[in-house]
């Protein structure tokens, strides 16, 4: 008996374990939940969106988009880091998440060990804009007027801490100039006082201040990333505008609770590679604002943790800090 007890019972963990192995090659069995710890309509919403629609046609099972906002994405980042690790709760993270709350907060998880990175999805390029009126038309007439004038041009944010708000800082450092930080709640009011004149310079999101340019309401000096984004060709990166070197983006990117499977990872990486391939679907993301990556992992983790690098060095400088 009780050799009949030792065989059935590792004969059962055999199949445990060979069905722990083997649930890789059928994921996803079920519904797939993906959380985006902000409030719908932003640009990590709908870039989700536009993915879990893709992902649910081509893996045959439900794609959900969750809500879960609240304290710049910290309340639905702890949710995720606490779900179960196989693959059926997601995050679609972003620069905010994952590389810059961690030296604005005090987290109620380890940022660096909580998420497994997946991919980048989308780069975010930002668009350093002016009030059409103002008579800068370069970013060297900015700097030029900066210089003269230091601390007198106000710049708008969509909050401190802010990706726009980090890659004024940024602009401010490699131009060696100095300009007064006006943060507002979110990007729609710091674009509407820039266009009302109350301040003088935005670094704004290719879907939120674009509009505004091709309307003519906002002069574009130039975008932020290192090379131009394909919707606005015309305008010069702020590197080829003589601050050489500088690329300062946003972006999107999906994550898994740490100890989901490397082969769930990698499947679901690979999975989003793929459609990102999809010609309408990445002009797609692109007339969104978005340029389509499809990074590796590895890529994206690396990525996360330089980017962690460089703003909080940014912000320790600035002695930015949420109040």
């Amino acid at each position: 008996m009780k050799i009949l007890f030792k065989l059935t019972a590792v004969a059962a963990l055999g199949l445990a374990f060979a069905n722990a192995h083997a649930e890789p090659n059928k994921y996803p069995s079920r519904q797939v939940t993906i959380v985006v710890p902000f409030s719908p309509g932003g640009g990590t919403d709908t870039t989700t969106r536009l993915l879990a629609q893709k992902l649910s046609d081509l893996w045959g099972q439900s794609v959900v988009v969750e809500n879960k906002s609240g304290a710049a994405g910290t309340i639905g980042a702890a949710q995720v880091a606490r779900a179960k690790p196989d693959g059926y709760t997601l995050m679609m993270g972003n620069i905010g998440t994952q590389s810059i709350n961690p030296s604005l907060y005090t987290l109620p998880y380890d940022p660096k060990t909580a998420f497994a990175p997946i991919t980048q999805v989308v780069e975010l390029p930002l668009i350093l804009v002016v009030n059409s009126k103002s008579g800068i038309g370069s970013v060297k007439d900015l700097i030029d007027v900066a210089k003269k004038r230091p601390g007198e041009l106000f710049f708008s944010s969509s909050g401190a801490g802010s990706s726009m708000q980090l890659a004024a800082e940024a602009f401010q450092q490699a131009a060696d100039v100095k300009m007064t930080h006006v943060p507002f709640a979110g990007e729609g009011p710091a674009v509407t006082n820039l266009i009302g004149g109350q301040v003088n310079v935005t670094f704004g999101t290719v879907m939120g201040s674009g509009p505004f340019v091709k309307q003519g309401a906002l002069k574009g000096l130039g975008v932020t990333s290192a090379k131009r984004y394909p919707t606005f060709a015309d305008l010069p990166t702020i590197s080829e505008s003589g601050l050489e070197g500088y690329n300062s983006v946003s972006w999107v990117g999906l994550v898994a609770p740490a100890g989901t499977p490397k082969a769930i990872v990698d499947k679901v990486s690979q999975d989003v590679k793929a459609v990102l391939a999809d010609t309408k679907f990445s002009e797609q993301l692109i007339s969104q604002g978005g340029l389509p990556i499809g990074s590796s992992p590895e890529e994206f983790t690396k990525k996360i943790n330089d980017d962690f690098l460089v703003y909080n060095k940014i912000i320790k400088a600035n002695n930015i800090a949420i109040k």
